[in-house]
C-alpha cells in the first residue's frame, strides 16, 4: 500500500485506461466527491458506449482520481472527473487534463467542453486555471436541483475562443455581429 504524499508538491501519477475492476474505488471517490453522485449503473450505462472512455490516475496501487468522457467528430466532452479527496491540489487533475489536450488536434478534435455547477467554484477556479472558458449558461442543466450549469470549453486554438465570444454575444447578434 502506498502512502499519502503529505507536501502540496506536484504528485506523480500513471494514467490509464478505466477497467472494471478499477469500479469500486472509482465509485468510492465520486461518492466522496459529488452531493449528486453517479452510481454504478449510470457509470456502465455510459462506459458501454462505443464513444465514451474511462481513465484513472494511479499512485502506486491506488486510484487516486478518474476522468469519464466522450469522443465526438471535433470535440471531447468530459462527463465526470474527479480526484480523491485526499490527493486533491496535487497536480493529479492537471496532469489529467495535460493527457486529454494531448489528444486534441488541429485536423480533427481541437476542443475539450463540459458542463459544471454554478455553485462548484472550486472545479470552475480549476478548470479556468487550466485553460478553459465559460462560453454559456445553460439554465436548469442539472436535473437533479434545477441548477444552472456553465459550458466551459477549452480550444487548441485561442483565436477560437474569441469567434466564438462574438458569435455568441446576444447584443452582436441582435446587430448583425
Amino acid at each position: 500500500m502506498s502512502t499519502i504524499p503529505t507536501s502540496p508538491a506536484l504528485t506523480r501519477v500513471h494514467i490509464r485506461w478505466m477497467i472494471r475492476r478499477d469500479m469500486p474505488e472509482v465509485l468510492a471517490i465520486e461518492h466522496a466527491s459529488f452531493e449528486y453522485p453517479w452510481c454504478e449503473e449510470e457509470f456502465l450505462r455510459v462506459l458501454r458506449q462505443r464513444n465514451c472512455i474511462g481513465m484513472v490516475a494511479e499512485y502506486g496501487e491506488r486510484i487516486v482520481g478518474f476522468m469519464i468522457y466522450e469522443l465526438h467528430r471535433n470535440k471531447i466532452h468530459v462527463l465526470d472527473f474527479a480526484t480523491h479527496p485526499e490527493f486533491r491540489r496535487r497536480g493529479i487533475g492537471r496532469q489529467m487534463i495535460q493527457k486529454l489536450v494531448g489528444k486534441l488536434s488541429g485536423q480533427r478534435r481541437n476542443r475539450i467542453a463540459l458542463y459544471i455547477r454554478e455553485t462548484n467554484l472550486t472545479a470552475q477556479f480549476f478548470y479556468r486555471v487550466s485553460g478553459f472558458r465559460a462560453t454559456e449558461v445553460v439554465r436548469e442543466h442539472y436535473l437533479d436541483t434545477g441548477e444552472d450549469a456553465y459550458l466551459m470549453h477549452y480550444h487548441l486554438d485561442e483565436s477560437i475562443i474569441e469567434e466564438e465570444r462574438v458569435a455568441t454575444n446576444r447584443i452582436a447578434k441582435q446587430f448583425g455581429g
